[in-house]
């Protein structure tokens, strides 16, 4: 089992940064990277960023790219999402996930933070 709390988010408005934490433990010895994906009112859950443990290899969904920044603390078991020109259009409930390094799927997630941006 891998556990994972998230802390961060809220409201900011157009134009404006949040930042995003992830602490991720137990079983984590077989975990490849973390992610976070997002869902937003009536709209599928979509992925936002990924980063591997190992490395530090990152990936970003076009439409944050070179707004927001994914990061990680492998001594703290930690996945930040740096939030930055942030648009009404982010508004949603991101989720943390952890990922698997066997099949390399998301196979857990955390329980969701608001964030909120206002135009």
């Amino acid at each position: 089992q891998v556990q994972l709390v998230e802390s961060g988010g809220g409201l900011a408005q157009a134009g404006g940064s949040l930042r995003l934490s992830c602490e991720a433990s137990g079983r984590t010895f077989s975990s490849y990277g973390m992610g976070w994906f997002r869902q937003a009112p009536g709209k599928e859950r979509e992925f936002v960023a990924a980063i591997s443990w190992i490395g530090g290899s990152t990936y970003y969904a076009d439409s944050v790219k070179g707004r927001f920044t994914i990061s990680r603390d492998n001594t703290k078991n930690t996945v930040n999402l740096q939030m930055n020109s942030l648009k009404p259009e982010d508004t949603a409930v991101y989720y943390c996930a952890h990922q698997n390094g066997q099949t390399m799927g998301f196979d857990y997630w955390g329980q969701g933070t608001q964030v909120t941006v206002s135009s």
